[in-house]
């Protein structure tokens, strides 16, 4: 009897799959849109298959460790070792191409600074003078906008606890101020995207009760204007209805389920000078510090914004800029616009800093930059291009356990992330992760200061561009001060 139910089951399958083949197969050969099933049924599943399966295939046997995009295996392995203090030794000599265009090379000092003569990075004060409460920024490297709904709650609690320890700031990102980023009590930049989430009234424009709802969170240091993003200049944030949960929705002021989609400018921001109106408002309301986070499209924008400040006064400035490059972006994003659309960070970073040495801005005006900064050698040729700061999402996605898999669109994140299905969350431990993210910044950090000292600089922000050169097409490198120098200083 039992052989006979086994025969019995086993014909049973063997009629089920094969009725599943001749359903397909029918289907195949009846459907429209795919020439390649039309023509070649069941076996032409194959090809979107291992369509599917290629980019793997790739990352992980058939392209080298500095081939890979947007960031290769040798990057993504030193976050990780610096994420769980491994240490940043290699032995038998560097893979890193030091004859391509573009390549860093640090110019070392004959007689570099000794351990007894290292000094602290000090710290820089924004909106020293220009607000009621200064934000004080201790660390070099910060944590880059990363909204609540672009990742999850566990990679927020990750991140503001990770941060807190580093001693290190958090950008909330477009997306509002979610409880789990207050959960770790680290410093926080509250950024204000075009749809004004999280601190817009029932008419969604903003809501100075909610600025003021928002300034009393002693933790929250400072206020961001996003006038755009490096993955998508000219494009407002992109957050699809299946990431959209009632959570999110409500910290947005938003429908559940349904794509957010900020508009592609603030509406009530339309040039310089109303840039700075808001500025100043949103400064007054809130008595803390307040900058501008924009990606660069030529020189017509510091120009305008430079033209505008001048008029009105060095008061009127915004206490900071965050400059995004081109190549910057974690999230969703048109590949037009991430593809084409803005200067990379090398080009903008400059051309900011030098706009505001000339217009006599420098001192008054902290820089941050952000856009693939994820390794101290990208991080120290910031700083010596003038930056004050760096902001990078990405290099703490990755400390977070990110493995590049190019799904943080689509809610399906392996590694838990950037996705709010609860079974792949679960993957993320929070203390785990935030050590992890504490680790890294701590890392980096200490790099950065290591590559000075080589520079034979005490600290850090002694980087000057004549620090740092950029190897050009003929294999010879040139010195960044003489690719971009120094303007003169205005008054």
């Amino acid at each position: 009897m039992p052989d006979l139910l086994l025969t019995t089951l086993g014909v049973l399958v063997a009629a089920a799959f094969i009725g599943s083949l001749i359903y397909l197969y029918v289907q195949d050969v009846t459907q429209e849109k795919h020439a390649v099933l039309r023509n070649f049924p069941l076996v032409g599943h194959l090809r979107y298959w291992f369509e599917r399966l290629g980019e793997y295939f790739r990352q992980y046997f058939f392209l080298g460790d500095r081939d890979e995009m947007p960031f290769d295996r040798a990057t993504r392995s030193w976050v990780y070792r610096m994420a769980k203090n491994e240490g940043g030794i290699i032995g038998f000599g560097s893979t890193y191409r030091i004859h391509e265009t573009g390549a860093l090379v640090f110019a070392n000092a004959p007689f570099p600074v000794l351990d007894e003569e290292q000094q602290v990075t000090p710290p820089v004060v924004i909106g020293e003078g220009f607000c009621r409460t200064p934000f004080v920024g201790r660390s070099l490297v910060n944590v880059s906008a990363m909204s609540f709904g672009a990742i999850s709650r566990p990679a927020v609690r990750a991140l503001s606890k990770g941060a807190a320890a580093a001693g290190c700031w958090m950008d909330t990102g477009e997306g509002g101020l979610s409880p789990y980023h207050l959960e770790g009590a680290c410093d926080i930049i509250f950024q204000i995207g075009t749809a004004k989430y999280g601190v817009r009234d029932a008419n969604g424009l903003l809501s100075d009760e909610r600025l003021r709802e928002l300034a009393a969170h002693e933790t929250v240091r400072a206020f961001e204007i996003k006038l755009s993003q490096g993955a998508k200049p000219g494009k407002g944030g992109v957050l699809l209805g299946n990431k959209v949960t009632a959570e999110i929705a409500a910290i947005r002021g938003i429908a559940q389920g349904q794509d957010s989609l900020s508009p592609n400018r603030h509406r009530d921001i339309a040039d310089a000078d109303q840039l700075l109106d808001r500025v100043a408002h949103i400064r007054e309301i809130t008595g803390k510090p307040v900058g501008v986070k924009t990606a660069i499209g030529g020189e017509r924008f510091m120009e305008e914004l430079t033209a505008a400040i001048r008029r009105r006064g060095i008061a009127a400035a915004p206490d900071f800029l965050t400059i995004d490059g081109g190549e910057g972006g974690s999230g969703a994003a048109p590949q037009a616009l991430a593809d084409h659309m803005a200067l990379s960070i090398d080009e903008a970073l400059p051309l900011v800093a030098d706009a505001l040495i000339a217009s006599g801005l420098r001192e008054r005006v902290r820089l941050i930059a952000s856009g693939k900064l994820v390794t101290p050698a990208r991080v120290a040729w910031a700083l010596a291009a003038g930056a004050d700061f760096v902001n990078t999402a990405r290099g703490f996605m990755f400390s977070l356990g990110c493995i590049q898999a190019l799904r943080c669109h689509a809610n399906t994140c392996p590694t838990g992330i950037t996705t709010h299905d609860p079974r792949l969350q679960r993957g993320l431990v929070v203390e785990d992760k935030a050590g992890r993210v504490a680790a890294y910044c701590r890392n980096m950090n200490r790099e950065v200061e290591m590559i000075a000292h080589s520079c034979g600089l005490h600290h850090a922000r002694e980087l000057r561009r004549e620090h740092v050169r950029i190897v050009q097409p003929s294999g010879q490198s040139i010195a960044l001060n003489v690719l971009h120098p120094y303007p003169a200083a205005g008054a």
